[in-house]
């Protein structure tokens, strides 16, 4: 029998490569050429493998040349790495970028009737326009947003949030397809086809606001894959409210990167703390034999998921972090950096810990290259990377210390593991010689409430122990500060102490609980062994992030019971959802603001999703019912007379007892005594009402001289609330950050605050200093700082008068 051009199928599912072939296959009458399918991966999982592309290459060659018929995605890539392995000359093997199955038909007909190579691969590329021709469509048509041609569905959306496809939308992406079988590329003008199923390959697109995705997918569920990555994108992958950010080409921005930046807000002291050295890099020479090859692939391949499980199982208590944690598990089973890796296993001999090495450092670089946003999250490829070599290789994982004492921590960067993990009691501040303001390690650091300076060069050279003064809104990173800089801090570590175990006061009896702010079970927890009188601030939005539907009522009823249940029968201050400006919400249908501060955020949002703060409230409500403790709520964002009293009806009409709103903006305050007349009690959020009071954004670090709490207009408006609550004979609290300062505690109890909540840590340091003075001298405290005409007149003028 005559030699014949040989065919090579490639395609994520075995099934569908049988499939197709078979029914190729009974088209043919006689001798029918040699066909090959590499397809799916060695643990029977979708995906492609280049090695096995390769070996059905060599397999399928008669001497007559071999065609490769792809169906898209990563089966691309391995095909073109494929030629990489191959000895075999490259013009004897044709990549036809033909339709899958009718590409199949065409090829194995032509080869049947003795077609040579090129005829053969042609035949394979055109076989779609008899079908076109049927359907009277010879040209693709125009103008339209989304184009059906068989038999992929092609759409192009554009991309509307600053950073593109970074590693949380690329694990959006995959989770979206995650129940889906098809198969999906997603190309730019500037960038070739990659695998919608591949976070590195989708965050080495270099995607920006304002690209245009084509977006192309084939195979079963491929409308419904289409819909939700162009939703996707149109939603912004949720980060539409986002705060502003430097773009990589706006001048000053290199400039700025050369000196340290403060990413999250505070002003701490304490001792440096270096993270622990990382893995050492893997022996490129040691080679495994060749029969070892496939079972050291099969156990890379396992390592890769008991990683990804141990970060997702980190993700539901990671609060803000969870999101972040999920992404990078996302990449850990990533199924191109793993074919990568089995292939240099496969052809090279390389043991699983130095070929998953080499694969991320190839990721790593190519993402690098496309841009500095992107850049900022090479870290979290570097994490997973020494995750699996660590595991690979038994040996502890690196991580970041924890020395049982408070400390400021130093690093080359932090991975969203690491971050996640810290204990903000004993963390006093984040200071890393990378990253930036859109690294991982700032999103996390400012979820957490540390205060943290991205790009400190130089700054794991400084020696354990040594005293530094970090300021994570100026940037400010001073060794050895002097005893007037220290003062300048609202946290300076000392010998621990034992937990508050006395019910916070002044030193004559005048009552002041408290409180701890909190976001989860964990956080209580914490609380508590702090000796937290009960929860003045519990976030909610834990519940709601990341989403890309609201949660429903049940589900909020049991994260609500699990926290009210550890608090037995103290008070718990619920604040409804605080949706937009820096916290978007996938399920809320954003359009861009150019200032989302000032836009829908807070209580705004239940305007236009009502639904959502009724679903809210009585998942409250029910929870309460079954539990001890004594829930107060509250909603977040009330700037008027008539939001307070629709969101009091909306809580009273479910049967909520104790309601309340917080005060964030000037105009809330200018009206107390209108607001208190309507609900229960107040909260004052110092960080929104000093941002709005000074005018002045709350992210950004060249203004955060006047988001100082100590501002005296900041405590006049303070003054106007607690004057008008004293009035009412209701009370009134503080949850933002200047209830955790120690002297400004005394400030703040002189003016009228019945409760400070605060970050568990300070809870001690702020009982101490309340038990030390009288009522009396709080309030003269209280006069001198709001008679004051700055900041550092106004603690000066405190210090004076309580000798401190």
């Amino acid at each position: 029998m005559k030699p014949m051009v040989g065919i090579v199928v490639v395609s994520h599912s075995p099934d569908l490569a049988q499939a197709a072939v078979g029914l190729a296959l009974q088209m043919v009458n006689g001798p029918a050429p040699r066909i090959e399918i590499a397809a799916g991966t060695s643990d029977d999982r979708l995906g492609t493998d280049a090695a096995a592309v390769a070996e059905a290459v060599v397999a399928a060659d008669e001497g007559e040349g071999v065609v490769v018929i792809m169906d898209l995605g990563s089966a691309v890539l391995s095909a073109e790495l494929a030629l990489e392995l191959l000895s075999k000359p490259s013009s004897q093997v044709r990549l036809v970028p033909a339709a899958f199955v009718e590409g199949i038909f065409a090829a194995v007909i032509s080869a049947a009737g003795g077609g040579q190579l090129d005829a053969v691969a042609r035949d394979a590329e055109e076989a779609l326009h008899a079908k076109a021709a049927q359907l009277g469509r010879t040209e693709p048509p125009t103008g339209a947003n989304v184009i059906i041609t068989r038999p992929a569905i092609v759409a192009k959306a554009t991309i509307v949030n600053a950073d593109g496809i970074h590693a949380r939308p690329a694990a959006l992406i995959v989770e979206a397809l995650a129940s889906l079988d098809a198969q999906v590329t997603i190309a730019t003008e500037h960038a070739a086809p990659v695998s919608a199923r591949s976070p590195t390959a989708l965050m080495s697109l270099g995607t920006r606001a304002g690209d245009v995705l084509r977006i192309e997918a084939d195979g079963a569920g491929a409308d419904t894959a289409v819909d939700r990555l162009v939703a996707l994108v149109h939603d912004g992958f949720g980060e539409l409210a986002g705060f502003d950010r430097p773009s990589p080409e706006e001048p000053g921005l290199e400039t700025l990167r050369e000196q340290p930046m403060g990413v999250s807000p505070g002003r701490v002291v304490g001792p440096a703390l270096g993270m622990r050295d990382p893995i050492t890099e893997p022996d490129p020479a040691i080679q495994i034999s060749e029969a070892k090859r496939p079972a050291a692939i099969k156990r890379l391949a396992n390592v890769a998921a008991d990683v990804a499980e141990q970060l997702r199982s980190r993700s539901t208590a990671a609060g803000t972090a969870g999101q972040l944690l999920e992404a990078t598990a996302a990449m850990a089973t990533d199924p191109d950096v793993i074919d990568d890796a089995s292939t240099r296993i496969q052809e090279r001999g390389l043991t699983p810990e130095r070929a998953i090495w080499e694969a991320i450092g190839s990721v790593a670089d190519t993402i690098r290259g496309v841009g500095l946003r992107q850049a900022e999250r090479v870290s979290d490829l570097y994490d997973i990377r020494n995750r699996m070599v660590s595991s690979l290789t038994g040996r502890p994982v690196p991580g970041a210390p924890d020395p049982g004492r408070p400390f400021v921590l130093l690093a080359v960067d932090l991975a969203p593991a690491d971050a996640a993990g810290l204990d903000a009691t004993r963390c006093l501040a984040i200071v890393t010689e990378q990253g930036g303001p859109t690294s991982h390690t700032a999103i996390i650091a400012r979820s957490l409430g540390i205060p943290a300076v991205v790009a400190a060069r130089g700054a794991t050279a400084i020696p354990d122990g040594t005293l530094l003064l970090v300021d994570g809104g100026t940037g400010e990173v001073i060794k050895e500060p002097t005893a007037d800089q220290q003062a300048s801090a609202t946290t300076v570590s000392r010998p621990p102490r034992e937990k508050l175990t006395n019910p916070g006061s002044t030193a004559d009896g005048h009552r002041i609980a408290l409180l701890a702010n909190i976001g989860s079970t964990q956080d209580v927890t914490v609380a508590l062994t702090c000796g937290a009188e009960g929860v003045g601030l519990y976030r909610t939005e834990l519940c709601f992030l990341g989403r890309a539907e609201a949660p429903a009522v049940t589900e909020q009823i049991d994260v609500y019971r699990a926290v009210f249940s550890k608090l037995g029968r103290r008070r718990v201050v619920v604040r409804t959802l605080d949706a937009g400006s820096d916290k978007p919400m996938p399920f809320l249908s954003y359009v861009t603001e150019p200032n989302p501060a000032l836009g829908i955020r807070g209580f705004r949002t239940a305007a236009s999703h009502p639904e959502m703060l009724h679903d809210q409230l009585r998942a409250i409500k029910e929870a309460a019912a079954t539990e001890s403790a004594e829930v107060w709520v509250m909603a977040p964002m009330i700037t008027t007379v008539d939001e307070a009293r629709t969101f009091a009806k909306a809580a009273r009409a479910l049967g909520l007892r104790i309601i309340g709103v917080m005060i964030e903006t000037p105009a809330a305050a200018l009206q107390a005594e209108l607001i208190l007349a309507q609900v229960d009690f107040v909260s004052i959020g110092t960080n929104d009402l000093a941002q709005y009071a000074l005018a002045a954004d709350r992210q950004s670090t060249s203004l955060a001289a006047l988001n100082d709490p100590w501002q005296p207009a900041l405590l006049r408006l303070i003054e106007i609330v607690t004057t008008a609550a004293s009035r009412s004979g209701k009370p009134v609290g503080v949850c933002g950050e200047a209830a955790a300062d120690p002297l400004l505690a005394l400030v703040l109890a002189g003016l009228g605050v019945s409760s400070l909540s605060m970050a568990p840590g300070a809870l001690v340091d702020v009982g101490h200093s309340l038990a030390a003075v009288t009522l009396e001298v709080c309030r003269q405290a209280a006069r001198a700082a709001c008679d004051s005409d700055s900041p550092d007149s106004a603690r000066e003028a405190v210090r004076g008068i309580v000798n401190r």
